[in-house]
């Protein structure tokens, strides 16, 4: 069975944001998309599926209608739809096992104005063991090249590559999703000073800080050489630059989607999210997707 692109949906407007950017997704790779509902008040204490009759009126018109609203907007894409009897963070980590990718909504219905993403989206994305896409309202629904203005001509799926340590899950899964767009990849290293330098207490020199790019520059052609050769036909942008969160918030704008990794945990005690990954989902200006690796 072909894994589905799975939308966590609870009525509010990120939530429909993400229901769409997953009918899109679902619709290049071919595959059908789930809409799922977690239903915490229904909870028997197991993961399991609900009978739609056993639902509230509310809980099943808005998957429903969220449902007719995704079919209309995308004909032809098969959609199913889902109860959960779980807490909604238990439930989509568990319901996303079997799925292609997990597509969130910035914040729900519970979440606070203020806040730029929420409490489950956060947690979710820091436990799944497929990709999460977290998607906000404002991320404009993806058009043809040059359609947008101040854009770059060529779509782009920005990727965060840790260049002394790269990670063929994430950077699989930007390619594909470059070659299913059409897009150009602009891999992007984030590098700091040695450590040296914060104990001596000054700034390298203009010579010494050329050196120092030339040498994350090779290590960021080396991390990518693998995948060019893999995938000739997906031009490529290298990027090495001081500080990895900015540079990757900085590059979302215009930016058809941004990856980064997140390292799975044999355990659950500490933050689940590495600081780079916190950073871009808080700050980024197109849909984020967190690839779990090991």
């Amino acid at each position: 069975m072909t894994p589905a692109v799975l939308a966590a949906v609870d009525g509010s407007p990120q939530s429909t944001a993400a229901a769409h950017w997953a009918a899109e997704e679902a619709l290049r790779r071919g595959v059908p998309l789930r809409l799922l509902h977690a239903w915490p008040w229904l909870t028997d204490g197991r993961a399991s599926f609900a009978d739609p009759e056993d639902l509230p009126a509310a809980a099943q018109r808005m998957l429903t209608l969220t449902a007719e609203d995704v079919q209309a907007r995308h004909p032809g894409l098969t959609v199913q739809t889902d109860v959960v009897l779980d807490a909604a963070v238990d439930g989509l980590v568990a319901a996303a096992e079997d799925a292609a990718l997990l597509v969130l909504g910035s914040r729900g219905l519970g979440g606070f104005t203020g806040l730029l993403l929420g409490s489950v989206s956060m947690a979710v994305a820091g436990r799944a063991a497929v990709p999460v896409v977290v998607v906000r309202p404002t991320d404009r629904a993806e058009e043809p090249a040059g359609e947008r203005a101040g854009e770059p001509a060529v779509p782009e799926v920005v990727v965060g590559v840790d260049a002394a340590a790269p990670d063929d899950a994430v950077l699989d899964f930007a390619f594909r999703a470059a070659a299913l767009r059409g897009a150009r990849v602009r891999a992007v290293h984030g590098w700091d000073l040695p450590p040296a330098f914060a104990v001596v207490g000054f700034l390298p020199s203009g010579s010494e800080m050329a050196q120092l790019q030339a040498v994350e520059e090779k290590a960021l052609a080396d991390a990518l050489a693998a995948h060019r050769r893999r995938h000739p036909e997906t031009e490529v942008v290298e990027e090495a630059r001081l500080g990895a969160a900015r540079t990757l918030v900085e590059d979302s704008a215009g930016a058809a989607l941004v990856v980064v990794g997140r390292r799975r945990r044999p355990h659950d005690i500490g933050p689940r999210l590495g600081r780079i990954a916190h950073a871009v989902l808080h700050h980024a200006q197109a849909p984020v997707a967190v690839v779990p690796h090991d």
